[in-house]
């Protein structure tokens, strides 16, 4: 039989950022609406009593949630864009992030799915405009003018998005992993110059 915790049992056992891992979880597994109070709890084996000790609503947790991940997404973004010296490397270290943090990428979808609730359309639209400000830098570094680094960075976060989404919704067509490393490195080319 599974064990019951009182409130305060909850409280020690579980912080409010072992409450927002779950949600990132059930984002990615159900998104927007998979973030709900009983399965949760359910999930990570508590009463609801320590969801509230840490959140006083849903909505709270989804906030809370959403502006880690932005933040995560964000400082991600900035390492592999900072951590690179040689501004062509740094453009194709950028593509190449594609292939990796699948994670990431499944809640980004799941996110713009839902980008018609206020608190999730802002998040979005400030990750967006983060990640385009820097790929427009990055195409500046690399000598093009304001106007055209800012349209190519456009170009190609809208590229990025379109991607994820078709890959996300049409898991047959799916490639292998040899097939997407040639097809982002034909971005690259495309793209970069």
């Amino acid at each position: 039989m599974a064990k019951v915790y009182s409130k305060q049992q909850d409280k020690i056992r579980l912080s409010a950022v072992d409450w927002q891992d779950a949600a990132l979880e059930a984002l990615a597994e159900r998104g927007v609406q998979g973030v709900a109070v009983e399965p949760l709890a359910r999930k990570l084996g508590v009463t609801k009593g320590s969801f509230y000790w840490h959140y006083p609503n849903r909505d709270a947790l989804l906030v809370a949630t959403l502006e880690r991940w932005e933040n995560q997404e964000c400082r991600a973004f900035e390492e592999d864009f900072f951590g690179v010296e040689h501004p062509r490397e740094r453009m194709c270290e950028m593509f190449r992030r594609t292939q990796r943090e699948v994670q990431s990428h499944v809640i980004f979808c799941a996110l713009f799915k839902a980008v018609d609730l206020p608190v999730v359309g802002v998040v979005m639209q400030r990750v967006s405009e983060h990640r385009t400000d820097l790929l427009s830098r990055g195409f500046r570094d690399l000598g093009l003018d304001t106007d055209e680094a800012l349209k190519r960075a456009r170009l190609a976060y809208l590229s990025y998005v379109g991607f994820l989404q078709y890959y996300q919704s049409f898991k047959a067509a799916r490639m292998v992993p040899a097939e997407l490393a040639d097809y982002i490195e034909h971005v690259i080319q495309t793209l970069i110059p």
